[in-house]
Formats: structure tokens, C-alpha cells, sequence
């Protein structure tokens, strides 16, 4: 995607002021080329004023012209300190589809269910959801509780199997330590056991009356 700044009013002023065609326009902005047919046709960013891009310093005028004389040729946008300085570095938040919002009930029973040590924060990132919406689903007191069942997220199409399996291993990992770091079990020192000493069978009986054979010994 173009890193240019205001792609659509940029989008708006080509349209206006050049012959570049919508493909054109639409790889430089960044944009689809029906996105781009749309605010040629008024449909799109109809309240947008247009920016020139030349006086702008994101576009100089040798690559606007060697595009305007071939269509085939995909202008290279100057880079602009401004733009990197804009760049937001903290990721968009997870657009789920409206179709599919509907199923995230059923995804977050199901890591209540077969993952507990995944955190609410984890689940909220991961299905773009809300830590009172994941409260309720494991509270069983969600609006839909009768109607919501456990069903993995890979399969409603909420998110990739290499991203969840991702997810679950780093889960899992900061279980085994925060339970190594509380103490765990513990294994007790083995004490031996001190063998019992061996008695005479004569003196095992103090007070017995002597023999012969134990006095004078055992006679052929």
C-alpha cells in the first residue's frame, strides 16, 4: 500500500488534472481502481477537496509525465520525512465483518472452555473484541447464552491457525513459569531408614534361666 499522505484527495486531484488512468492513480494512492472510478464518477469522496501531489513534493513532474505518456507505467512516490514522522506505529485495530460478528460468542466460549490460561486481553486482541463481552460469555450472562456454543475460531474464519497455535503456545509458556516462579510441587528429601540392630536370642529373653548347653556348650 501507498505511504503518500491524503491518498484520497491526492486520488481526487489526479482525476481532476491529469489523463492517468485508474489503475494508474489507483496503485500510486493506494487505492482500488473502482474506489478510483467511483470519485471520477462523483460517488466517492464527493466532499473531498483534491491536493496536488507535484507542489506537495510526493510526486515530481518527470514521473507524472512519463505516466501520463504510458499507462503501463506505475509512478514511484518521493518519500516524505512527513509521512514516516505520520506513520502511526501502533497497528489498525482487528476489523472483524459484520457477518462474522455474530460468531465471536461462540470463539470466546470456546477459549474459555479449552484454553483458560490465554488471558482476556489475549482473546480481546486476537477477535477484536471487549474484555466485558468475554466476562459475559464465561458468566453465562450474555445476552445470546442460551444459543452460544464453543466453536474453534479457526473454523467461524475469525483468525488463521498459525496465529491462534501462536497464541496458545505463548499462553502456555507464561503459565509453566509463573507456576515455576510460585513454587510448584516440591520434592521432600528421602530420609533412610536406620536398619534395626541385631539381638542375641539370649538376650532377647532377660531373666531366663541359664542351661547347660548355653553354659558348657552343646556336648557330641
Amino acid at each position: 500500500m501507498s505511504d503518500i499522505l491524503m491518498p484520497k484527495a491526492t486520488a481526487v486531484w489526479l482525476v481532476d488534472n491529469t489523463s492517468l488512468s485508474f489503475e494508474q492513480i489507483a496503485d500510486f494512492c493506494g487505492l482500488h481502481p473502482l474506489e478510483v472510478r467511483g470519485i471520477a464518477d462523483g460517488d466517492v469522496a464527493r466532499d473531498i477537496r483534491g491536493v496536488d501531489p507535484v507542489t506537495g513534493g510526493q510526486l515530481t513532474r518527470e514521473e507524472l509525465d512519463k505516466a501520463q505518456a504510458d499507462e503501463n507505467y506505475r509512478m514511484k512516490a518521493i518519500v516524505s520525512r512527513h509521512a514516516e514522522l505520520l506513520k502511526s506505529a501502533k497497528p489498525a485495530p482487528k476489523y472483524t465483518p459484520v457477518s462474522r460478528r455474530q460468531d465471536r460468542p461462540d470463539a470466546i466460549a470456546w477459549f474459555v472452555r479449552n484454553h483458560p490460561e490465554v488471558t482476556d486481553a489475549q482473546i480481546a486482541k486476537l477477535l477484536g473484541t471487549t474484555k466485558s463481552t468475554i466476562e459475559s460469555v464465561r458468566n453465562r450472562t450474555h445476552w445470546n447464552s442460551a444459543n452460544i456454543k464453543p466453536v474453534d475460531p479457526v473454523t467461524l474464519g475469525l483468525v488463521g491457525q498459525l496465529v491462534l497455535d501462536e497464541v496458545v503456545k505463548k499462553a502456555a509458556e507464561k503459565k509453566a513459569k509463573d507456576d515455576a516462579k510460585n513454587g510448584g510441587g516440591t520434592l521432600q528429601p528421602v530420609v533412610e531408614e536406620a536398619e534395626p540392630e541385631f539381638v542375641p536370642e539370649e538376650r532377647a529373653r532377660p531373666g531366663a534361666e541359664p542351661t547347660a548347653e548355653s553354659v558348657f556348650g552343646k556336648r557330641d
